[in-house]
Order: C-alpha cells, then sequence, then structure tokens
C-alpha cells in the first residue's frame, strides 16, 4: 500500500499565494458586504480571485485504465481529507472501490493545519496514479468549524476544494462557481469564496464522457440547490452538449432549509409532528419524494437521468448523537438547547439517523447489466468512520458503447 505523507510537493501552480498575512484583517469583518466594501479586500481582491478561479490539472497516471468491460464510477464526500491514509488503503485494497476509474471526490484540503497542510488531491493522485484535477472552493481565514478550530499550527494556502480524478486522459478541466446559499463571513468559520463544480472530459477507450464532480450547499433552501444544480445543466448546454455525461457528489439532499438555525429548528420540529419513524423511513432515503423534489424534477426535465444510476433508499451519512465533532460544529449555529430535542426525538432510534445525500445523474448513461448502482458502507478502522460520508459506486456503459473489454 502506497501510504501518503506531507513530503510530496505541489506542482507549481495559479493556487499558491502569500495572502495569509492578511487573514486576521479579513476574517474581522462580520459579513461579506462589510469585506467587499473594505479597503484591504480592494487591494487583495485580484489575488483572491486569482486564487479561487484557479484549476490544477495533473497527469500521475500509470498504465491505461482497468480492464472490466465498463466504466466504474465512484463518488465520496472525503471529509476534507481528515483520515487520508485509510482513505487510499481502501482506494488501493477494496475489491469495489480499488477498481474505480473515476472519482468524483468533494471536500478535499489544500495546505489547512486540519489535514496537517497536505495537498489532499495531490497525494491521492500519486497514491492511486490517476489523474486528477482539483478547483478550490474557499480560502479559509482561520483553521475551520468545531473542533478542528483547535488544530495545531497554522494553515498554509489555507484552500478547500473538490476534484475530479480518472485513469484516462482529462481535457478542458474547469471550474464552474455556485452562489453561496448563506453567508460565509458570518459564523465561526469564516471563508471567501463559494461552492464549485469540477468538469472534464474524459477520453476513454470507446469515446469521450463529460464528468462533474458536484458538492451542492448544505446550509441554504431547497431551492437554492435546485439554482445550484440549474446553473451547472445550463453550463453543460453550451459545454459540448452531445456528449454522454455523468454528474456526481455530495448533493446535500437532506430534505431541510438549513440558511439558518431558525429555519433547521423550524423544519426539524415539523418532522417530528409528521412522525420520526415516518420521516426515517419515508423521506431522508428519498429526499426526491417531496423535500427536494423540484431539484431532481428539473434534472429530469433537462433530459438527464438519476432512477436508475442510485440505490434507491440507501442513505449515505449517518448521524449519532453521541458524535462530538458533528455536535460541536452544528453548535456554532443553532442554540443548546435543540440537542436536547433533537436526542429526544430520536432516542426510539438509539440516537441515529441517516440521510440520502450523494447522487449521480447521467445522460446517455446506461447501469452495466447485473452491476447494480450500491452505497458502500461499513468504511472504517481502530479510529472509526474514514469520512461521516459512505461512498456511492455505479458501473455503466455510455450511449453506444458495446461493453466489451477494453
Amino acid at each position: 500500500m502506497i501510504v501518503p505523507n506531507s513530503s510530496v510537493v505541489s506542482p507549481s501552480s495559479n493556487l499558491d499565494h502569500n495572502l495569509r498575512d492578511s487573514f486576521p484583517l479579513l476574517s474581522g469583518f462580520s459579513s461579506t458586504r462589510e469585506l467587499e466594501a473594505s479597503p484591504i479586500y480592494a487591494e487583495l481582491r485580484t489575488e483572491i480571485d486569482r486564487v479561487l478561479g484557479g484549476t490544477v490539472h495533473e497527469s500521475l497516471r500509470e498504465g491505461s485504465g482497468s480492464a472490466h468491460p465498463y466504466l466504474r464510477a465512484t463518488a465520496w464526500n472525503l471529509e476534507r481529507g481528515l483520515r487520508l491514509a485509510g482513505i487510499v488503503r481502501v482506494l488501493q485494497e477494496h475489491p469495489e472501490l480499488s477498481q474505480s476509474d473515476l472519482i468524483f471526490a468533494t471536500e478535499l484540503d489544500y495546505g489547512m493545519t486540519r489535514t496537517q497542510n497536505r495537498f489532499v488531491a495531490r497525494e491521492l493522485s500519486a497514491a492511486l496514479e490517476m489523474e486528477y484535477a482539483f478547483a478550490p472552493c474557499y480560502m479559509n481565514l482561520n483553521k475551520g468549524a468545531g473542533l478542528e478550530a483547535n488544530s495545531p499550527g497554522e494553515n498554509t494556502q489555507a484552500l478547500h476544494g473538490n476534484a475530479l480524478f480518472s485513469r484516462f486522459p482529462m481535457r478542458e478541466a474547469h471550474s464552474l462557481a455556485l452562489p453561496n446559499g448563506k453567508d460565509k463571513m458570518k459564523g465561526g468559520e469564516k471563508r471567501l469564496g463559494c461552492q464549485r463544480a469540477v468538469l472534464a472530459l474524459v477520453d476513454h477507450p470507446l469515446g469521450t464522457l463529460r464528468a462533474i464532480s458536484v458538492h451542492l450547499d448544505a446550509h441554504c433552501t431547497q431551492g437554492h440547490r435546485q439554482h445550484q444544480m440549474k446553473l451547472i445543466l445550463e453550463h453543460l448546454e453550451g459545454w459540448n452538449p452531445s456528449l454522454p455525461t455523468l454528474i456526481g457528489g455530495d448533493w446535500n439532499t437532506s430534505t431541510y432549509n438549513s440558511k439558518n438555525a431558525a429555519y433547521s429548528i423550524l423544519g426539524y420540529a415539523r418532522r417530528v409532528l409528521m412522525g420520526v419513524r415516518h420521516v426515517l423511513e419515508n423521506h431522508y432515503p428519498y429526499p426526491d419524494r417531496w423535500f427536494e423534489r423540484h431539484l431532481f424534477r428539473e434534472i429530469e426535465r433537462r433530459g438527464y437521468s438519476y432512477r436508475d444510476l442510485n440505490e434507491s433508499g440507501v442513505c449515505t451519512l449517518h448521524y449519532d448523537v453521541e458524535d462530538l465533532s458533528t455536535n460541536e460544529n452544528m453548535g456554532e449555529w443553532i442554540p443548546d438547547w435543540c440537542f436536547w430535542f433533537i436526542e429526544w426525538a430520536l432516542k426510539k432510534q438509539q440516537g441515529r439517523c441517516s440521510m440520502k445525500l450523494d447522487w449521480f445523474a447521467g445522460k446517455d448513461v446506461i447501469p452495466y447489466p447485473d452491476h447494480p448502482p450500491r452505497v458502500v458502507n461499513g468504511l472504517v478502522d481502530s479510529e472509526g468512520a474514514l469520512s461521516d460520508h459512505d461512498p456511492i459506486v455505479l458501473d455503466f456503459l455510455v450511449d453506444g458503447q458495446p461493453g466489451e473489454g477494453y
């Protein structure tokens, strides 16, 4: 097993900067509007925009892809890369995940002290011998949220973003900015930037595929997530629209309007009144049925499918009231008494609940016969879960591909 380490050096790229000395001044503002009206931001804006608009695309591929007669895609929220050695281990050794041709990865750090200032995307690419494209979403002005704020040391590049990995050559890698659903300068974790989809053309042996790694906002309304997806689909209409397409990632389909604490609390109370067991069985695993239906209808209206590309009703994120890290993070934006309410509501469920947040959608993409889409759970080691999300896997053909071996 190749274990990543901090000695892997970033290539010279347009993501490197010398803005760190300005972070204390920038983090002193309480809103984005206030920040953008300041002289210090006016002085630094060109450099900030340059970094956050950049994309690193590098090939560390070895070989020519896997030998199975289909493409295997994995989408996984890596939770910043906090457990990078374990993540690499399962992506190298797991009987299914190790055969991934494409990885749609979300939440990867570059130069954050919580992940030992590593360039997570590049270290993962080197360990897996895959090509990668990484785009930063946020420039973090402090060390992070919750327990991360106590990480030893200081951030270097202070970036956090999304990525694509491929065993085949990629072209035209770029990112698409998605508007924020919440002011990222309000609250304990202060950030510049916004979520970005990472897009590239993948040249596999039997054709070319458009691949898009997507992380939609969590702290926003359901309608805002629909709007973010709409912007992605509109962008695709003007970028090689005739090609088969696969979109994958963490869409944060929690069923909640989480734009602020008040909406989240009211939404949770509504679900308790609907019946906790009813919601856990009929809504959290099926957000497309009602609460997030407009997002999924937007996908289908534009000619994309998702129903046959995902394992129906199987959740990908699991919450436990005993999870100190998650509770510490949530405690920065909801009152302490809410945790009593949550614990009371989940008492009959042993303090646990699960949600379906991670998805694939595609156009001219066909699930491989006898290989149904699936969620891979139970990825743990002696320290616990490798990520707060389970990866999802899809074996597929593209329209017109005969399904013969490469």
